[in-house]
């Protein structure tokens, strides 16, 4: 049986929306460095999934799309998943390629779930309790994904921080075009969200890392605060503005998009 449908949970997709979620990505990135850096590996794991857990907890009792709490959600998920990423190969010896494959199989499987049960991936569609969850697991599955891409091309394939940075830039251009030449809507979305995460990574790292691992040197935590403060001024905006938010009748437009 359908579940009534209620309050849109997410953001209307604007460039003002790619621009956070990229500056997240970053910012997660140089915060889990940090943070591991600073109080060690495990003890920075387990904030990082409190955190996780009480912005969670935060997001779903709004019961509908509040900014400063969507991207509360949206940036420690962005720490907690890159912890995640780190763990399988820091922790465990995984390569980047078998934790790439993974993470892109987990992706998939909470696609395929989501699929199956609410017969649709649109954003413009997430809007009960139990779509949400699927929403959220997808995003924890494409940072994870994200930061092993990103680690896979900067390590394995020794192109360095900026050398991932070009490639993700370059490949981000993919969703981006294809969207205007005829694209799955729903296909370039998830598409350009998985890529920003490596990029933003990249980016933070080439950005934060030592110069004798091919980086600028700024620091890992002077790169955080700066992107937190950033992030701070943008949601702010949004949150008095409220144009990010989704209009009731925009959700139609791409309610059957998946099945064309």
């Amino acid at each position: 049986m359908r579940v009534r449908q209620g309050r849109l949970r997410v953001p209307e997709i604007t460039v003002l929306f790619w621009v956070i979620k990229g500056l997240s990505t970053a910012m997660g990135e140089s915060t889990s460095d940090y943070l591991v850096h600073v109080i060690g590996p495990i003890p920075a794991v387990l904030l990082g999934f409190a955190g996780f857990v009480v912005a969670m907890l935060i997001q779903f009792r709004a019961g509908r799309y509040i900014a400063w709490r969507y991207w509360l959600a949206v940036v420690m998920v962005g720490v907690f998943g890159t912890m995640c990423a780190d763990v399988l190969h820091v922790g465990f010896g995984v390569s980047y390629v078998a934790s790439s494959a993974f993470y892109a199989a987990a992706l998939a499987a909470v696609f395929l779930a989501w699929r199956a049960v609410e017969k649709t991936l649109s954003i413009h569609e997430v809007d009960t309790p139990r779509r949400e969850v699927f929403y959220w697991l997808a995003v924890v599955s494409t940072f994870a994904l994200g930061t092993a891409l990103g680690d896979l091309v900067a390590y394995t394939l020794t192109l360095g921080y900026f050398g991932s940075t070009v490639t993700f830039a370059v490949i981000i251009l993919i969703p981006a075009l294809g969207h205007r030449f005829g694209f799955n809507s729903i296909f370039a979305f998830w598409f350009a969200y998985v890529v920003t995460r490596p990029l933003g990574a990249s980016v933070a790292d080439w950005l934060g890392k030592p110069s004798d691992a091919s980086g600028l040197g700024i620091g890992a935590g002077w790169v955080a605060l700066v992107l937190t403060i950033l992030i701070a001024v943008f949601v702010a905006y949004l949150t008095a503005t409220r144009r990010d938010v989704q209009k009731p009748g925009n959700r139609a437009a791409l309610e059957a998009e998946f099945d064309h």
